[in-house]
C-alpha cells in the first residue's frame, strides 16, 4: 500500500487556510484590505471576545453582485489581478484570492453586500465548506461580512489562540496604524458594547495624528516631503532633539501599505545618528510612493514587508528626506542637486588614523595604571579597572573577566526588584503634580490588560476623560522626570509579551532603567561592589533580557596567544 497520499479537499483547504489565517487579527487585516480596496469611506469593525467569538467588517465600498459572490468563495479567486504581468504591478492592497475562501473554510460566515444598482443584495450564510443558505436580501451599498466562532472545525488551532486582550491588542493596534494611511476614510472599532475607537474622516495626515495621539506630540514632529527619482517621501517625523526612548513610534508605509523594512529603519536611525539625545529614537510616520514596478509585496505571507528593486534609492531617499527636512525647520536655505547629481548627504569615508607616536616610556605608564602588589596582597576575583567607561576588567586565578557594567547592574537589580515584588513592599511617592499623557488606543487597552501588575509595582493612573490619563504614584526608584517615560515604555512592551511572563518584564524594564549606563565612569569601590553583587546572583551570565554579562579569556589562552604554552 502506497505511504503517500492525496488528502481529501476538506483537509487541505483546512490546512490551506491556517497558512493565511492564524488568528482574528488576520481576518481583520483582510478583511479591512478588502474593504478599502473597494474604495470604502466608512470601516466599522466589531469584536466579541477579541475576535475569537464573533468578527464582523462592515463598509460602504462598491460592494458585489450575485454572480461575483457565487464566485469569491472559490480558492485563487480575485477582483485585483488579472493577468501574470499584473503581479508586478500590485496596486491594492490584497489580491491572493485566498482570504476569503480561507475565513470561510474555518469558521461560520454571513455575508451580505450588494452593488446599490439594484433594489436588493446577495445574502450567503455558510458553516466551513457547506453553504447553507444564499438568497435575496435588503442591503445598502457596501459589504458585510461576520465571523463567528473562528477555528470552531480546528480545535488545535482554535486551543492556541492567544488571551481575548492579546488578540485585541493586536488589532487596535492595526487599525490605528492602517486609519493613519487613510484619512479620509472613518475608521470604527467596537469590542463587545463598548467603542474603542471612532475616527471621523479628515483632510490630512496631520490631523489624523492629531485624532490618533493627541495634540502633544504635533509639537514633537516636523513635516517631511522630498522627491527624488521615481521616489517621493512625505509624513512627520521628529524634531531634533526630541524623540522617544524606544522604536515604538517608527511607522512606514509603502504606496500607502503598512509594512515592516528593516532597510527603512536603518534609514531612519542613520538620519537621526547625532541629532537625538543620548538613548533616544525618532517617532516617524513615513511614507513612500515609488512607480508600482519598483517594489515586490509579494515576498512576506501576510504582505506586511515589502522588497525594493532599488533598495539604495529607497535608503538615501529616508536619509536625504530627514536631514532636508531637519535644514528647512531651521530656516537654513541649501541648494540641492538635481536628480542626475550626488545626493545631497553622503555618507563620510572614514580617514585612517595617523600612526601612533613611539611611546618611550611605556614600561613606565603601564605599570602607572596597573600598580603591582606584592604577591601576599594579592586576592581574587580583583578589580583591574574600567574600560572605555562600558567594561569591569577583573582578574582571577583562571584568567581575565570582561564584564558589562550595565548588563551586571540589571541582573543584580532584578532580583533586587523580585524579592521585593515577592513581599509586595514597592516603596512608592506621589508625583508633585499628576503628570499628564495622552494616550493612543493600543496603549489604553495595554493599560486595562495590564493595570493590576502596574499597580503591584507602584504606578497608579487614574482616567482623565477621552485619551487623556493623570501618572498620581510610580516606584520611588524613579526621578519624577523618568517615571512618565517608563511607564510609557511598559505599555508598549507589555503588548508584545505572553500574559504569564508580562510580570517579569516590567520588573526586567525597571532594572533596565535604573541600573547603571554605558558610557558611566565608576569609581573603583562601586565597581568592587558591582562585581561582588553580581557573583552572589542566580545567574552571573546573563540579564534579565537574555544578554550576556561575562566574557572570560582563560589563562590558557592568553598563554597560547602569547606562545608561552
Amino acid at each position: 500500500m502506497s505511504r503517500v497520499i492525496i488528502l481529501p479537499p476538506e483537509i487541505s483547504q483546512k490546512i490551506a487556510a491556517g497558512e493565511v489565517i492564524e488568528r482574528p487579527f488576520s481576518v481583520v487585516k483582510e478583511l479591512t484590505e478588502n474593504s478599502l480596496d473597494a474604495e470604502a469611506s466608512e470601516v466599522k469593525v466589531d469584536l466579541v471576545e477579541g475576535g475569537k467569538k464573533l468578527i464582523r467588517v462592515t463598509d460602504n465600498g462598491s460592494g458585489m453582485s450575485r454572480e461575483d459572490v457565487n464566485l469569491c468563495f472559490e480558492r485563487h479567486s480575485t477582483s485585483k489581478i488579472a493577468s501574470e504581468e499584473d503581479l508586478g504591478e500590485i496596486a491594492t492592497l490584497g489580491f491572493r484570492g485566498e482570504a476569503l475562501p480561507s475565513i470561510a473554510a474555518v469558521s461560520r460566515l454571513i455575508l451580505k453586500t450588494s452593488e446599490g444598482k439594484e433594489e436588493r443584495g446577495t445574502f450567503v450564510e455558510r458553516e466551513g465548506d457547506k453553504i447553507l443558505k444564499i438568497q435575496d436580501v435588503g442591503f445598502p451599498k457596501g459589504t458585510m461580512v461576520e465571523i463567528k466562532d473562528l477555528f470552531f472545525n480546528l480545535p488545535p488551532r482554535r486551543k492556541f489562540l492567544r488571551s481575548e486582550r492579546s488578540e485585541l491588542s493586536s488589532i487596535v493596534k492595526y487599525i490605528t496604524s492602517v486609519c493613519l494611511a487613510y484619512p479620509r476614510v472613518r475608521f470604527s472599532l467596537a469590542h463587545g458594547k463598548r467603542e474603542i475607537l471612532n475616527y471621523p474622516a479628515v483632510k490630512s495626515l496631520k490631523e489624523r495624528i492629531f485624532q490618533v495621539y493627541g495634540s502633544a506630540i504635533l509639537e514633537r514632529l516636523m513635516e517631511v516631503n522630498y522627491n527624488e527619482g521615481d521616489f517621493r517621501l512625505s509624513g512627520f517625523a521628529s524634531l531634533p532633539p526630541s524623540g522617544r526612548p524606544d522604536r515604538a513610534q517608527q511607522l512606514f508605509y509603502v504606496n500607502s501599505r503598512p509594512v515592516k523594512d528593516r532597510l527603512l529603519q536603518a534609514a531612519l536611525n542613520q538620519a537621526y545618528r547625532g541629532f537625538l539625545e543620548k538613548d533616544r529614537f525618532a517617532e516617524a510616520f513615513l511614507f513612500i510612493g515609488c512607480p508600482y514596478n519598483q517594489v515586490d509585496v509579494n515576498v512576506h505571507p501576510t504582505k506586511a514587508e515589502v522588497r525594493f528593486k532599488e533598495s539604495q534609492a529607497a535608503f538615501h531617499l529616508v536619509i536625504n528626506g530627514i536631514r532636508r527636512a531637519m535644514l528647512q525647520h531651521q530656516g537654513i536655505k541649501e541648494i540641492y542637486p538635481t536628480q542626475t547629481e550626488e545626493p545631497v548627504f553622503k555618507v563620510q569615508e572614514k580617514r585612517p588614523s595617523p600612526p601612533m607616536k613611539k611611546m618611550e616610556r611605556g614600561r613606565e605608564i603601564i605599570e602607572g595604571l596597573f600598580p603591582t602588589p606584592s604577591v601576599d596582597e594579592i586576592t581574587y576575583p580583583r578589580v583591574l579597572g574600567q574600560y572605555l567607561n562600558l567594561y569591569i576588567i577583573v582578574i582571577t586565578e583562571e584568567g581575565i573577566l570582561i564584564i558589562d557594567q550595565h548588563n551586571a547592574h540589571e541582573r543584580i537589580l532584578f532580583e533586587k526588584y523580585k524579592d521585593i515584588n515577592r513581599r509586595k513592599e514597592w516603596p512608592k511617592r506621589l508625583a508633585l503634580f499628576p503628570l499628564l499623557m495622552e494616550l493612543a488606543p493600543s496603549q489604553i487597552v495595554s493599560l486595562e490588560e495590564n493595570q493590576e501588575l502596574l499597580e503591584e509595582t507602584g504606578f497608579r493612573v487614574e482616567e482623565m476623560g477621552g485619551q487623556s490619563f493623570a501618572l498620581k504614584e510610580f516606584p520611588d526608584i524613579f526621578k519624577e522626570e523618568d517615571a512618565k517615560e517608563t511607564f510609557l515604555s511598559l505599555l508598549e512592551e507589555m503588548k508584545e509579551e505572553k500574559v504569564e511572563d508580562r510580570a517579569e518584564k516590567i520588573l526586567a524594564t525597571l532594572a533596565c532603567k535604573t541600573a547603571v549606563k554605558a558610557g558611566e565612569i565608576l569609581p573603583l569601590d562601586k565597581m568592587n561592589f558591582l562585581v561582588e553583587q553580581l557573583l552572589q546572583t542566580s545567574n552571573p551570565s546573563l540579564c534579565p533580557h537574555g544578554r550576556p554579562i561575562v566574557v572570560k579569556i582563560e589563562k590558557r589562552e592568553i598563554e597560547k596567544g602569547l606562545k608561552r604554552s
